[in-house]
């Protein structure tokens, strides 16, 4: 291709036709990199030349096009609509990008002799008839399930033709026997008034569900004439179903027949459509979408391009457009219309709610995926600082706490993607060793903690981390080694002095810099398991304390204990209580008891 020169551009806009059309940006190398629709295409091409661009994108647009080519049409509305469908072709890099890959379920009604009907995400044009496309699966499986509690149809897949029906090839199945078919399979139900059951079962699709009733309900008082209760039964029974159904429907008001409702938000990065389909007077569709922002656009050009690919995604034959503001296009086939009051703008507000729900939820995903994003760099950070094999997803932590060789307890913290996962957190009380000895006491602990998830066969941590220096260290390598998980699970300690990290066979240990994210998961690690492990501490020696103050003394039961307890709240409480307040709870002879046995500990 051959490029044009910069200052040549200006001229090749000034020779451009004062006539709607879309406007194409090629960039050096031949490749769309943008395509717009213009009411006149000279004046909206020469804006991106004259007028100085506040935004850097457009400038970077601006800056990168080195060649225009255009197409003239006879309106705006057809420009739109090609715009649209060559924006779906060519994907320019620089075109707003509609962030929508779902794939719409639709209601499938079978062309073949007793029609099957069922939803799918795949349209084959096989004679088939397909409705929708239905923004909701909750809303079809809803719909299918009303059908088939009023209507009995097969769900099997035999060919039911008269020939092999009349050779007798089916037999009739558990569906039949469970009242949910009437066996067509062996001509048990004419084909006739299958085929009429379909026919109700589309308006019912369609939504047509008041002349449904009513052609069910004069089908009723028929039958009811003819002294056939049973059957009348039956059909009151249907239009009940129908009418339930009905109730639930989001009604707005019966006035409004067949209208799109359209709604629009946009900030710096990105612009949100909320749309509403209304039949007769019912919302029947919603649906929500992001358009990312490649370039600075006008809210009326993003506005009408959702309009008309959402309207063809959902193949809306609406013919009126409800919106928050005029576009400056004629949308073919349908009148818009900017309501400011009555029903109309209440379904505008309506739209703008679900949008702004919309937005938050979009807002809540982002900020979770960017948390994501953060932890895993910092797993993978320490993954790099530690020189691990494996990211260190899975981290456990141990700490152990004793006064003089009293209450001897120990912490497990576990964190998770460089978080506490608090629910895993664990106690343990020291069952074999004797005295304060940190060493014995970490290699019972860790010894007990891998063996019981040896046992369970549940997953192993990638990191231990032990408070302490090489001597904890060594100690939770014995427990390692006796389990033979050595080599399994990586393993180090942090002694609190300088911070320094050991590692197992380095007698030289890791400095981390202060300011070290490594550093700081490591330290919020050592800190949360000494916390947990000093609280258990004091609960364990408050109990033991309470225990030897007044289990002690001769003549003091469990029930006058708690009665003590109870009401002085302590054991001090009751030592500065007076031996009067002591007697009127517990009388004399058992006051001095305590009194006694108090002040002698």
């Amino acid at each position: 291709m051959k490029l044009i020169e910069r200052e040549n551009i200006e001229l090749l806009v000034k020779n451009l036709p004062d006539k709607p059309g879309v406007y194409q940006y090629f960039d050096a190398n031949g490749k769309i990199i943008y395509i717009g629709k213009a009411k006149s295409l000279k004046k909206r091409v020469l804006t991106y030349f004259t007028k100085t661009n506040d935004s850097a994108k457009t400038q970077v647009l601006v800056s990168k096009i080195a060649d225009i080519r255009h197409i003239v049409v006879n309106t705006e509305s057809d420009a739109l609509l090609l715009e649209n469908n060559l924006i779906k072709e060519y994907q320019p890099k620089y075109n707003v990008l509609l962030k929508d890959d779902k794939t719409f379920p639709w209601i499938c009604i079978t062309n073949e002799p007793f029609p099957r009907i069922f939803y799918t995400r795949n349209v084959v044009r096989d004679g088939a008839a397909f409705y929708g496309p239905y923004t909701s699966l909750r809303t079809v499986k809803t719909l299918l399930d009303l059908i088939n509690e009023i209507f009995l149809l097969r769900t099997c897949s035999l060919k039911l033709t008269d020939d092999n029906i009349k050779a007798n090839k089916f037999k009739i199945c558990l569906e039949y026997h469970m009242k949910k078919c009437k066996g067509p399979c062996e001509g048990l139900q004419a084909e006739t008034e299958y085929l009429s059951d379909i026919d109700i079962i589309r308006k019912i699709i369609k939504g047509d569900l008041q002349q449904v009733i009513q052609y069910i309900s004069s089908m009723m008082l028929e039958k009811s004439a003819a002294y056939e209760f049973e059957a009348a039964e039956i059909l009151r029974q249907k239009i009940d179903i129908l009418k339930k159904f009905q109730s639930r429907s989001t009604v707005v008001t019966p006035e409004i027949r067949n209208t799109d409702v359209f709604t629009f938000f946009d900030d710096s990065s990105s612009a949100y459509v909320n749309y509403l389909k209304i039949m007769n007077g019912a919302i029947v569709q919603v649906h929500s979408v992001e358009l990312k922002k490649r370039i600075e656009e006008a809210k009326e050009d993003l506005l009408a391009y959702a309009v008309i690919e959402l309207r063809e995604r959902l193949q809306s034959t609406s013919t009126e457009i409800i919106l928050p503001f005029e576009i400056g296009t004629d949308i073919p086939g349908a009148k818009t219309l900017v309501p400011q009051r009555g029903d109309k703008k209440k379904l505008l507000e309506l739209s703008e709610r679900n949008l702004s729900y919309f937005r938050l939820e979009r807002k809540r995903l982002a900020e979770k995926a960017d948390t994501g994003r953060k932890a895993n760099s910092v797993i993978e950070k320490m993954k790099y600082d530690l020189r691990l094999n494996v990211a260190p997803m899975h981290i456990e932590c141990f700490d152990n706490s004793n006064i003089q060789g009293e209450f001897p307890v120990a912490a497990c913290v576990v964190f998770r993607k460089g978080k506490p996962a608090k629910s895993e957190y664990r106690h343990f009380n020291v069952k074999t060793v004797v005295g304060a000895d940190d060493f014995a006491t970490m290699e019972e602990i860790l010894y007990r903690r891998y063996s019981r998830m040896l046992e369970e066969d549940v997953p192993l941590p990638d990191l231990i981390v032990i408070d302490g220096g090489k001597g904890q260290l060594s100690a939770a390598l014995a427990s390692l080694e006796k389990l033979e998980l050595t080599n399994k699970i990586a393993i180090i300690s942090i002694a609190k002095r300088l911070e320094e990290i050991y590692f197992p066979g380095d007698p030289v240990p890791l400095y981390l810099d202060r300011n070290s994210i490594t550093l700081k998961v490591i330290q919020n690690l050592r800190n949360e398991a000494h916390r947990f492990g000093i609280s258990f501490h004091r609960l364990k020696r408050s109990a033991d304390f309470i225990k030897s103050e007044l289990d002690a003394i001769k003549g003091v039961g469990e029930k006058l204990k708690e009665k003590l307890l109870t009401h002085f709240g302590s054991v001090d409480g009751i030592r500065n209580a007076s031996i009067e307040d002591v007697e009127k709870l517990c009388g004399k002879a058992k006051a001095g008891l305590v009194i006694a046995g108090l002040n002698e500990k």
